[in-house]
């Protein structure tokens, strides 16, 4: 059980703002074989998807701030992003796998994305990515 918090733990962190790395716990993991790989699968993909939910809430309070003078996004650039975000923004949600993806998340909370729909789009890439992982580590693909 101590082995599946620390992969829990490591997606987690890794869907934050911390420096956290899932993927050499995982893929650690998967070659031990202590436990099947569907299960490694799930709990990195619902640690990550959860990671990324507590980076969405942040971006959520974040909002409270805008009129504070030390705010870094003016009204109009802020405008200009959410106009940006309601015609191209769902689908990046699909990049949250990516390193990148805690700024895609925070920006979700920012810009009032609903959360089902966050939820959905960021739990099917999380899960993909680490069903990608699981192949590479197995040696089905690369």
């Amino acid at each position: 059980m101590l082995g599946l918090a620390t992969l829990f733990l490591a997606a987690f962190g890794a869907a934050t703002i911390l420096p956290f790395q899932s993927e050499v716990v995982f893929a650690a993991m998967q070659i031990a074989g202590h436990h099947p790989v569907w299960l490694l699968a799930v709990v990195a993909s619902v640690g990550n998807t959860l990671g990324s939910l507590v980076t969405y809430l942040m971006g959520l309070a974040l909002e409270r701030f805008r009129h504070r003078r030390w705010f870094p996004v003016s009204d109009a650039a802020l405008e200009r992003a959410q106009r940006w975000y309601r015609r191209w923004g769902l689908w990046t949600l699909l990049l949250t796998w990516a390193p990148f993806g805690e700024a895609i998340a925070l920006a979700a909370g920012v810009l009032r994305t609903p959360w089902p729909v966050f939820l959905a789009l960021v739990a099917l890439a999380k899960t993909a990515r680490y069903a990608a992982l699981a192949l590479i580590t197995a040696g089905v693909i690369g």
